[in-house]
């Protein structure tokens, strides 16, 4: 028993690690700019979208996982002149944008499923100079990951950077400084749905295929993961909260297999996603009762003593 959950573990690391990108983006636009954006359900099966179409046609996958970042980018953009410029509100832009994807992703596919079957992409590559499958998407999650976090830790320690992340902390503040905060918000919504659609397509990659509904609950993995990470490993800055985001998909996916492992079936999977991101996201308030009671018992007591 103990040696089949180990085995589920490398899969969960690997998968993980491949999310983990998402999740980052995710936390751009639900922690630093303060908004709830559902874009990455329809821009999860984009960015997978575009990579398998242009890879069965051809392209290397490289430049096909950059394609579908700037794929990303652009419904991103979509999203963003919404809310700005048309003035609706940032979930309702995020549900119109998402709801015109799925025909737009239909649409890049051609289909509902593309299968992956021969054709080389980053996976195939790194399984070609012996790695195992797992093995491979953890190299390739972690490259990335390491890479998306380095970029932007240094992004947001330049004017543009700090601008952004003042945008979500104090919006008039900002813009008293002369700062426009529209353009801001429109380039921090565009910069999460593009790594988004980065992440995606590693996924699919590593999955083999890409499939219409791929994208359905992205949302509720990312915020999981963003708080799981901020519950367990704290967010003392800007770095330390990045790289926890990345840990908490990594502990995600791995009570994800442990759940499964009990002998839970799959198809409760987004079920246990939503009870996860409940327990994360009410954990703080019970900590805070459990604390407070716990000082006022020990208070009570040394009263008593006295």
């Amino acid at each position: 028993m103990i040696l089949s959950l180990l085995g589920l573990m490398p899969g969960a690391f690997a998968q993980g690690l491949l999310w983990a990108v998402m999740a980052i983006g995710v936390y751009i636009t639900y922690r630093i700019l303060d908004i709830a954006d559902l874009t990455a359900e329809g821009c999860f099966t984009l960015g997978a979208a575009v990579t398998c179409k242009l890879v069965t046609l051809g392209w290397d996958p490289f430049t096909s996982t950059i394609v579908s970042f700037l794929a990303g980018l652009l419904a991103g953009l979509v999203t963003g002149l919404l809310h700005t410029k048309l003035k609706i509100p940032a979930l309702l832009s995020g549900i119109l944008t998402m709801t015109a994807l799925w025909s737009v992703n239909l649409r890049v596919m051609g289909q509902s499923n593309i299968p992956l079957l021969k054709q080389t992409t980053i996976i195939s590559l790194l399984e070609d100079v012996g790695l195992t499958k797992n093995v491979a998407a953890i190299v390739a999650g972690l490259v990335l990951t390491v890479f998306v976090i380095f970029i932007l830790w240094i992004f947001f320690n330049t004017e543009l950077g700090f601008s952004l992340r003042a945008t979500g902390d104090n919006k008039n503040m900002i813009r008293a400084q002369g700062v426009n905060t529209d353009n801001t918000l429109i380039f921090g919504i565009m910069l999460g749905n593009g790594l988004i659609a980065v992440s995606s397509s590693l996924v699919a990659q590593f999955n083999g295929f890409a499939d219409i509904s791929m994208g359905t609950g992205t949302i509720v993995i990312g915020l999981a993961s963003v708080i799981i990470g901020e519950v367990v490993f704290g967010h003392r800055n800007l770095l330390h909260s990045l790289i926890a985001v990345a840990l908490g998909s990594i502990l995600y996916r791995i009570i994800i297999a442990l759940v499964l492992w009990l002998g839970l079936s799959s198809n409760d999977l987004k079920l246990i996603s939503s009870v996860l991101l409940a327990i994360a996201l009410c954990f703080p308030a019970i900590r805070n009762i459990f604390t407070k009671n716990l000082k006022n018992s020990i208070k009570k007591g040394g009263s008593e003593n006295a």
